[in-house]
């Protein structure tokens, strides 16, 4: 029996090397490769040797015979996917490139940050001879959205840190976590240590509604309730009104799903997860009966992923659609075609007395309604309409509703945050750059020895694995740089640098080795 890929993949594209048949679609040279969100296994021409289960960090590979009754849905998902003809090419093992010239170095890079972009970063860096890296973090634990973004339920993503661990122990590479560039070090005080700092920060802030009533108590981001239930240290520890009976989530991704999964799955479920503690006392002391996701566009602009929306019809939960769904048609790009056919398939499903999940389609809110705090919602219907340049859009329309709720979680995405120091384009809200490479402003000249990766540099959009080639093409820019002579030697080394740390912020967490032979103890603790 075939195997099976039944979640969104860390893009490593470890599995596409090790399959001995090329049974593994897209791959890193295939044009679709970075469209998808998911590779698929070809069950025509898959062996079943299992060698790709051995290659993937993330766990995201499964034996048909072995999947869980939830599961099931993936076999057809990837089978679908070869039902198209594609033109496929026979890909190679990647052959390490020199990207730094030898007379050149040895190179000292700063990244500040320590998500999936970060590490994807400072793995390319570490495969060029003579290099060092030093990764800095404001959080004292380090692996950012992989550790305080995905769900404590979804273990086999959260395992991707595994190979973040393989990254950070390769020699040459070294951390100070506990340290905030901006408040401890400024961006000056990097570049008089190291020849080029890399800044992978991701989008800190969320985006508001910008309607009246959403500063009223009970209305709050999506992103402060998952950093809630994940325990993540440099968040306050809210109280979120549990008791109200219905709770409103805005936004239709997959972070909205996610928090309507555990507003509504049995807290006995989370036991073993790494859920935080406080967190799971209160869901076991939750009165929420139903959340309702509301979505300014329709079905065909899920934003929520395949594997996001198999994973929570498996759960024991009723999920009602409201509204028309629209029939599938040619043409459709293949993620929109499964999340079509999966959201009919829901109408088929029996509903009964469990607590629910309402999706509310071509529906977004108008007002917060209450006085101290949110006693609901006014919600305004729309419809779409296509702009000349195919953007599809939710303009309003004539209905407006009212929902009773005491809780609603705003997840209609993020916003970078400027850093002291660098330029920032606020209507984008990310650093101004040219493929990774920072700009004064859009447009504009280079800002030496300064360059971004992950949603900093191209905005709150991707999955994990994104990241993979987004840092690729971020260290080509700065490889270049290098080999051209444009980086000054910074007139600091490591041992002072390593000073400098500890004398503004005591309270370091250094790991790693460092380039002048000091030994520093590693705190990187696996997730």
């Amino acid at each position: 029996m075939p195997y099976v890929i039944t979640q969104s993949c860390c893009n490593d594209a470890s599995c596409v090397f090790a399959c001995p048949v090329n049974c593994i679609h897209p791959t890193p040279d295939e044009p679709d490769f970075l469209n998808v969100e998911m590779l698929y296994v070809d069950p025509q021409t898959c062996v079943d040797c299992g060698a790709c289960v051995t290659a993937c960090p993330a766990e995201a590979i499964t034996s048909s015979q072995r999947l869980t009754p939830e599961q099931k849905p993936f076999i057809e998902i990837n089978a679908d996917f070869y039902r198209q003809s594609r033109p496929r090419a026979l890909l190679a093992p990647p052959v390490p490139t020199a990207l730094i010239r030898a007379e050149r170095t040895p190179l000292r890079v700063a990244i500040v940050g320590s998500g999936p972009s970060a590490i994807y970063a400072a793995d390319e860096l570490l495969t060029q001879p003579n290099v060092s890296v030093t990764v800095l973090d404001r959080l004292p634990i380090p692996y950012g959205m992989v550790r305080y973004g995905v769900p404590p339920d979804h273990l086999n993503t959260r395992r991707v840190s595994t190979l973040f661990d393989v990254i950070s122990a390769q020699p040459g590479f070294g951390s100070y976590l506990n340290v905030d560039v901006g408040v401890h070090l400024s961006h000056a005080e990097l570049l008089q240590h190291f020849h080029a700092v890399i800044y992978a920060v991701g989008a800190g802030s969320h985006r508001e509604l910008g309607i009246a009533g959403e500063d009223l108590t009970g209305c709050v981001p999506a992103a402060d309730f998952v950093a809630w239930y994940n325990g993540r240290p440099d968040y306050p520890q809210p109280t979120f009104d549990l008791s109200t009976r219905r709770a409103v989530v805005v936004g239709i991704g997959n972070v909205a799903l996610d928090v309507a999964r555990v507003l509504t799955g049995s807290p006995e479920d989370l036991v073993d997860t790494a859920i935080a503690p406080n967190a799971l006392r209160a869901l076991r002391e939750s009165k929420v009966e139903e959340v309702v996701i509301l979505a300014r566009r329709g079905p065909l602009e899920s934003a929520f992923t395949v594997p996001e929306l198999v994973d929570l019809l498996g759960r024991d939960v009723d999920i009602v659609i409201e509204g028309d769904l629209p029939d599938s048609c040619e043409g459709l790009p293949i993620d929109q075609e499964h999340k079509l056919r999966l959201l009919h398939s829901v109408r088929a499903r029996p509903v009964g007395q469990r607590k629910r999940i309402v999706f509310r389609y071509l529906a977004a809110p108008t007002e917060i309604l209450g006085t101290d705090r949110v006693t609901g919602v006014e919600v305004g219907h729309t419809r779409l309409r296509t702009d000349p340049d195919g953007q599809v859009r939710a303009v309003r329309a004539e209905g407006i509703d009212r929902l009773e709720t005491g809780l609603v979680l705003v997840s209609i995405g993020y916003r970078g945050v400027p850093i002291p120091g660098l330029p920032f384009d606020e209507p984008a809200s990310v650093i101004p750059n040219q493929r990774g490479r920072v700009l004064w402003q859009p447009g504009g000249e280079p800002v030496v020895g300064t360059y971004v990766t992950g949603w900093i540099k191209r905005g709150p959009h991707g999955f994990i694995g994104t990241n993979k080639s987004c840092a690729q093409e971020t260290v080509r820019q700065l490889a270049t740089d290098f080999n051209m002579g444009r980086l000054p030697e910074p007139p600091g080394g490591t041992a002072d640098f390593d000073r400098l740390v500890r004398r503004r912020q005591p309270a370091v967490r250094a790991g790693g080795s460092a380039a002048h032979g000091s030994r520093l103890r590693r705190l990187l603790p696996r997730a």
